[in-house]
């Protein structure tokens, strides 16, 4: 009768019925009894250890899952020191981007999608109570964005998307607008403004009025003539001839730079670089760009020029300067200051691996420097190299000066600099441009 009655009682009173079956089975004879008393302590004992198991895998479960990340597509890299890298942002997981930023860690990879438990499965498994405790431990990552860590791979995620975009755009428009005459090879002209630094085996386009002075003082560090960027004079930057240019080497050491070294390429907004160059070559004092290119421009454009003005080359105003630009038979010849950045680096020919951009250069060139495995101390200076005391030249300012202008003098001068605008990405500075 008492087995009958056991599965509709718990599992205590399952076991409770077997130790009385032991009783029953013998009889009921005294000398068992003393044997079925010791029995009940042991089946007790299996009872409470029964529940107290069950307990502690749960426990452990739950600990278990706050130290689950999932891993798919967007699949994340874990550090030693608690980095997070997305593989979505480093499709070249050896790059020196990521070795520079972790050395000398190790990459661990988490265990596959299939193999992690999902959170929401779980969660819909367990109490109320289970359910806080599990939200409570996972919080810390659901705050990561928020620590220096996840700061860095968002940094890290969006500079490298940039980057991406960039190149993109590039291709397409050499694509697009590329003629068929054009010649293929490259020559010594296309890279005559390209700077090399073979240590780190970068080769650098210098674009003046776009941080090409601090980015030689980089470059100068990076070749060891310098202890830090701050101790280089500007006579050292661009008088001192320290630095190669990659039109110096033959043909097979320009042909294995431009296939093994990583070519970079920084530029800037080109009406705000325009203004830039004419502030600094004809509003300050200049023993060579007053005379070389003022006087002949004062002739040309200037009425009634004063003798003084047709001597010195001084004071040439904005709207000469314009006129001086678009004029096709200028009377004095191009300076890089001043040339569209598709003609300075021909990036149709050279296939830069970084476009960089004067509006953000510190955050880019330190990027760069990182992934190149540049030494860590060396950040891209901030100073202005020329004229500190004079305000940098804004969008503001350069709005100033080309309000000066008509509205075909603009439109032809967007004209000069279309394909910058075009390739790199730059918006129309006035609405009124078509």
């Amino acid at each position: 009768m008492r087995r009958s009655q056991a599965p509709g009682l718990g599992l205590q009173a399952m076991l409770w019925q077997d130790c009385k079956g032991v009783e029953a089975g013998c009889g009921g004879k005294r000398r068992l009894r003393s044997t079925v008393i010791a029995m009940r302590l042991p089946c007790s004992f299996w009872f409470l250890l029964l529940f107290s198991t069950g307990g502690l895998l749960l426990l452990l479960h739950l600990q278990d899952l706050t130290e689950t990340i999932q891993q798919g597509p967007g699949a994340k890299l874990i550090f030693p020191h608690g980095q997070l890298v997305s593989k979505d942002q480093c499709p070249h997981c050896a790059d020196a981007e990521i070795q520079a930023s972790i050395q000398p860690a190790k990459l661990f990879l988490q265990a596959p999608r299939s193999s992690l438990l999902n959170p929401r499965d779980i969660t819909a498994q367990v109490t109320k109570n289970h359910r806080k405790l599990l939200l409570k431990s996972s919080s810390p990552l659901l705050q990561l964005s928020s620590t220096p860590a996840g700061r860095a791979k968002n940094s890290i995620s969006r500079l490298t998307r940039v980057q991406r975009s960039r190149r993109k755009l590039m291709r397409e428009v050499c694509a697009k607008y590329r003629s068929s005459n054009i010649a293929r090879a490259v020559t010594r002209q296309h890279v005559s403004r390209i700077y090399v630094e073979d240590t780190h085996k970068l080769l650098y386009c210098e674009v003046p009025k776009a941080g090409c002075s601090n980015w030689k003082r980089v470059l100068m560090v990076l070749q060891g003539q310098a202890a830090s960027t701050g101790e280089i004079q500007h006579e050292q930057v661009h008088y001192g001839n320290h630095l190669k240019r990659l039109d110096s080497f033959n043909h097979q050491g320009i042909a294995r730079r431009l296939e093994t070294y990583t070519k970079v390429l920084f530029l800037r907004e080109p009406f705000e670089r325009l203004v830039s160059a004419f502030r600094d070559k004809f509003e300050s004092p200049n023993s060579y760009y007053h005379p070389v290119f003022g006087k002949p421009i004062i002739s040309r454009y200037r009425s009634n020029a004063s003798q003084t003005a047709l001597r010195t080359g001084e004071g040439v105003t904005f709207k000469e300067f314009i006129q001086y630009l678009l004029d096709v038979h200028r009377p004095v010849g191009m300076d890089i200051h001043w040339e569209p950045v598709v003609q300075l680096c021909s990036p149709c020919l050279i296939d830069y691996d970084f476009i960089g951009k004067f509006e953000t250069i510190e955050e880019e060139a330190n990027f760069l420097l990182r992934r190149i495995g540049a030494p860590a101390n060396l950040t891209f200076p901030s100073f202005k190299d020329r004229n500190p005391n004079a305000a940098r030249t804004s969008s503001r300012i350069t709005q100033e000066y080309f309000a000066g202008l008509n509205l075909t003098e603009r439109q032809r001068t967007y004209d000069f600099f279309f394909m910058d605008y075009l390739m790199f990405n730059y918006s129309k500075p006035f609405e009124d441009l078509y």
